[in-house]
């Protein structure tokens, strides 16, 4: 996407965000064992880890080169 290609420090800034936010709220969940909320607050973390990882790569999509 063009988008993403051309506006590089807020590609960089969202994926920094969500990673250290998502790997908090996975940490912070952890240490809630036994709790149901726990569990909640770890897949929120996930969720925002994912996001990071698809910010990352929305760059390189349709850039695959049939071989």
């Amino acid at each position: 996407m063009k988008f993403w290609k051309e506006h590089t420090s807020l590609r960089v800034t969202l994926i920094a965000l969500f990673f250290f936010v998502g790997l908090g709220l996975v940490i912070y969940g952890w240490t809630l064992t036994g709790q149901l909320a726990g569990l909640g607050w770890m897949i929120l973390g996930v969720i925002l880890l994912l996001a990071a990882l698809m910010i990352y790569n929305k760059p390189f999509e349709g850039d695959s080169r049939k071989l």
